[in-house]
C-alpha cells in the first residue's frame, strides 16, 4: 500500500476551503490518459473551488481497500473520487463501512447513497473513430482497421460495440459516396491489460502486419506502445504521414509522436467527470446515483483542432513536451489530416450530428452476451 501523496494546489496564504482525495487506478500517472484525465480534472476543480487535493496511486489492486479505508477513516475529505472500474467492488465495501463519506468513482455503479457514479457513452464516440477508420481503410485501399483493448471488461465492451458499428455506418457511407463497395474487416484483440507496454505494441505489430490502416487505443497506457509500433512501421518505410494511423483514447493523443501519425482521438472526458462530482459537493447539490455522459453532455467526442491546442497544453504541463514543441505538432498535425479528402471529415460530422440529434443510435453492450450479439450483427470480415 502507498503513503498519501499531499499536493496542495493553493500558493501563498490563502486558506484552504476543504480536502478532495483522487484514488487512481494501477498504472497511475504517466499514461497521458485515463488515470492523467483523472488527476487532471481533479486538479482543475481544486484550483478552481479553494481545495486541497490529495493523490492516492495504487502499486497493485491489493492496495484499493486499504488506501479507501485510510482515507475515509480521517474524516478529512469532502470527496472521495475513484478512477477505475476495477475500484469498484472495494468502494461498494468502503461505502458501507463509512456512510457519511461522500465518495465518486469512474466507470463503475456503485449502488449507495453516498456514492455518485459517473459513466461515460463510450460507445458513441468510438462510432465517430470507427466510421473514420473505416473510411480511410477503404480510401486508401487498406483490408482492416484495428483495435488494441486492455482487460476484457463491460466498459470496454462499450467500446467495441460502438467501433464496429461505426465501421458498418463508414463503410455503407463510403459506398454511397464513391459507388464502390469496400472490403475492410476489423481486427480486434482484448490484451488483458492495462499496463503491460509491451503488450499494445506486440499486438499493434501484428495488426499492422496484416494490412491495419490503423489502431485505435482502448487500454491506456498500452497506447504507448500501440504508437512505438507505427512509428517504427513508418520509419521503416520511409514515410512520415498518412496510414497507418494511430487513434487515441480518452485524453487528446492526437499531439503525441510530435503529431504526425495521430489522425483522431476518441475522447472520454474523464476530467469532466471529476471537475463535476467535486462541483456537486461545493455546491451542496451532491447527491448518490448514476450520470451518465455522452456527446450531448462534452462527456465525449472525437478530437477537433481546439482540443488539439488545450491537450498540447497538457502535455507541456505534464513535462512531455516542451513549448517549442506546439507550432510543429499543429503543423505535423494538419498535414496527417490532409490525407484524407474532406469528404471523409464530413461524413464523420454527418454521423455525430444524427447522434446527436437522435435519428442515429448506436449500439451499446454491458455483458458476454450482449456483445456476441453485437459480434454476429456486425461481422466485419469475421467467418
Amino acid at each position: 500500500m502507498l503513503a498519501l501523496l499531499a499536493l496542495p494546489v493553493l500558493a501563498g496564504q490563502q486558506q484552504l476551503k476543504g480536502r478532495v482525495a483522487v484514488v487512481l487506478d494501477v498504472g497511475g500517472r504517466g499514461d497521458l490518459s485515463f488515470n492523467d484525465m483523472g488527476f487532471k480534472g481533479t486538479d482543475e476543480a481544486a484550483r478552481d473551488f479553494g481545495l486541497e487535493m490529495i493523490e492516492v496511486q495504487n502499486a497493485t489492486a491489493a492496495d484499493y481497500l486499504p488506501n479507501l479505508r485510510n482515507l475515509a477513516r480521517t474524516g478529512q475529505y469532502d470527496l472521495i473520487i475513484c478512477v477505475g472500474f476495477l475500484l469498484g467492488d472495494a468502494l461498494s465495501q468502503a461505502a458501507e463501512e463509512f456512510p457519511n463519506q461522500k465518495f465518486a468513482i469512474i466507470d463503475s455503479v456503485v449502488d449507495a447513497p453516498n456514492v455518485m457514479s459517473i459513466v461515460f457513452r463510450e460507445n458513441e464516440m468510438s462510432a465517430l473513430i470507427g466510421a473514420l477508420a473505416a473510411m480511410a481503410a477503404a480510401y486508401h485501399g487498406y483490408p482492416a482497421a484495428g483495435m488494441v483493448l486492455g482487460i476484457e471488461i463491460p466498459v470496454l465492451y462499450h467500446f467495441e460495440a460502438g467501433f464496429r458499428f461505426g465501421m458498418d455506418w463508414g463503410l455503407k457511407k463510403y459506398a454511397e459516396v464513391t459507388g464502390e463497395t469496400p472490403d475492410v474487416k476489423l481486427l480486434y484483440t482484448y490484451t488483458g491489460t492495462f499496463s503491460d507496454i509491451a503488450a499494445g505494441k506486440a499486438a499493434t505489430e501484428a495488426m499492422l502486419a496484416q494490412g491495419a490502416v490503423g489502431v485505435y487505443n482502448v487500454a491506456g497506457p498500452l497506447g504507448i506502445g500501440d504508437l512505438e509500433a507505427i512509428s517504427e512501421y513508418h520509419e521503416n518505410a520511409g514515410t512520415e504521414f498518412g496510414p497507418p494511423y494511430y487513434f487515441g483514447v480518452d485524453a487528446n493523443q492526437d499531439w503525441m509522436g510530435g503529431g504526425k501519425h495521430g489522425l483522431a482521438s476518441g475522447m472520454k472526458r474523464v476530467d469532466i467527470g471529476c471537475y463535476t462530482a467535486v462541483k456537486s459537493v461545493v455546491e451542496g447539490t451532491f447527491k448518490g446515483g448514476v450520470i451518465s455522459l455522452g456527446l450531448a453532455e462534452g462527456g465525449v467526442g472525437i478530437s477537433k483542432v481546439q482540443d488539439l491546442v488545450d491537450f498540447i497544453q497538457f502535455g507541456i504541463d505534464g513535462g512531455s513536451i516542451t513549448c517549442d514543441d506546439f507550432y510543429p505538432i499543429m503543423a505535423n498535425w494538419a498535414r496527417n489530416r490532409a490525407t484524407l479528402p474532406c469528404w471523409i471529415w464530413q461524413a464523420v460530422d454527418e454521423l455525430e450530428a444524427g447522434i446527436l440529434d437522435g435519428s442515429i443510435s448506436v449500439p451499446t453492450a454491458n455483458t458476454v452476451e450482449e456483445m456476441q450479439a453485437i459480434r454476429a450483427e456486425y461481422t466485419l470480415g469475421a467467418p
